[in-house]
């Protein structure tokens, strides 16, 4: 489905991206693990247009999308969940789903994409005429990915969804995660609580200061698996 072969992304004259190579397959979850700072970011923003790789190719589905921009990306089927989420707090919940839905214009499409949120998210649908910025943060949390949802994504990306979230949020947080994953959406998930994401993930790649130095299936890690990746690579951090 999503494969990014050898970019590199500069800040500036920063490079921060460094001949990243990784693919996402059809119906798999994928995790980018990595310390704040190590481009994990960076990454996902270059797939979704924000951002420009000054060299390799990014392909989805056969097509090459490294020049595309924001909108076409989504229009594709990528959709990226940004770690601030990037609700309208002014705005009620109803609303802010229907942005997710801004490049569909067929009134009945729109309309079954309602339904088929409100049945993953039945309190956003009880709570759909309220504010936005008046919802909990794992409320907020929950409307960031169903308003992702809402254009019917073939790619879901997660930019560290579970950020200052309790823990009973989190888990709360990680379980929609999993329910999406046995729907077989697509997912790139990425984090830096390793013991999160390895959990959910299918495959895993190791980002540190802007290259991939690790990757692999998490069915062939041992039962530690923290511990294998702690040792494995010191930079990741495990919480």
């Amino acid at each position: 489905m999503l494969s990014v072969a050898g970019i590199d992304v500069f800040y500036g004259n920063l490079r921060v991206v460094k001949e990243v190579t990784f693919e996402v397959k059809t119906n798999r979850t994928v995790t980018i693990l990595g310390v704040n700072g190590a481009g994990k970011t960076t990454i996902i923003n270059t797939i979704s247009g924000f951002l420009k790789p000054a060299k390799g190719a990014i392909k989805y589905n056969d097509r090459m999308i490294q020049s595309l921009k924001p909108y076409q990306i989504v229009k594709s089927g990528i959709v990226q969940i940004s770690q601030n989420r990037d609700l309208f707090p002014e705005l009620n919940v109803r609303d802010n789903l229907e942005l997710g839905a801004v490049i569909e214009k067929d009134d009945n499409k729109i309309s079954n994409a309602f339904e088929e949120v409100f049945k993953h998210f039945p309190r956003l649908e009880e709570r759909q005429n309220q504010r936005a910025g008046s919802l909990s943060g794992g409320e907020q949390q929950m409307l960031a990915i169903a308003r992702a949802l809402m254009s019917g994504p073939e790619l879901l990306m997660m930019d560290e969804p579970c950020a200052g979230l309790a823990p009973i949020l989190v888990k709360e947080i990680m379980g929609i995660i999993e329910g999406l994953k046995k729907s077989n959406k697509t997912i790139l998930l990425v984090e830096t609580r390793a013991h999160l994401a390895l959990s959910i993930a299918n495959y895993y790649y190791v980002l540190q200061n802007g290259e991939i130095v690790a990757q692999g299936d998490t069915t062939d890690l041992p039962e530690e698996k923290e511990e294998f990746l702690r040792n494995l690579i010191k930079a990741v951090t495990f919480k």
